[in-house]
């Protein structure tokens, strides 16, 4: 996983996964989704003309005003795109509309990471639940999730190469 522009670094790699056996089902669905965004209370308000105080960016915002005592607007500005873990989506195969369907995660599945640079990781359990229902709302069904964090021996990292700033000269053909 990388950051966004202009910086492109790498922040960390996926090195086990206990879903990786689910591929793409009939549906044309897959786990761990990276087409779709997180939920957002902008696009709440904008289909729906309501206040949704409870989606995952308004969950990742409050966590990173509770964690590191910012205000609001500095918070939100920090919350990038997002990898949402163990959603089931995809693209119909007749229509090729994007969809949620129920997540094929059973407890004790778990992505494993190892972080190529310090990391502050947020954690916001879907309020659209296993995403097989209703979604964003407080009538959901949702699931605790856990993390663990283990540090490595540093033997195991003397040929790991050093996360890195892109050199990219930033001047877009421009000078």
């Amino acid at each position: 996983m990388y950051s966004n522009f202009p910086y492109l670094r790498s922040l960390a790699t996926i090195t086990w996964d206990t879903l990786d056996w689910y591929d793409y089902d009939e549906d044309g669905g897959s786990v761990h989704d990276v087409i779709g965004t997180r939920c957002d209370p902008y696009t709440s308000k904008l289909l729906s003309g309501n206040d949704y105080h409870f989606c995952c960016h308004s969950n990742l915002t409050r966590a990173l005003v509770k964690e590191k005592n910012l205000k609001i607007n500095e918070a939100e500005k920090l919350v990038h795109d997002v990898l949402n873990v163990f959603m089931c989506t995809g693209f119909t195969n007749e229509t090729k509309q994007y969809f949620m369907k129920a997540s094929p995660a059973r407890p004790g599945d778990y992505l494993e990471f190892f972080a190529e640079t310090d990391l502050l990781g947020v954690l916001s359990a879907c309020p659209g639940g296993d995403c097989g229902s209703g979604h964003s709302s407080d009538k959901a069904k949702c699931y605790p999730l856990k993390v663990s964090i283990w540090s490595v021996d540093q033997k195991y990292l003397k040929n790991i190469k050093q996360s890195v700033i892109s050199s990219y000269n930033k001047k877009h053909g421009l000078a």
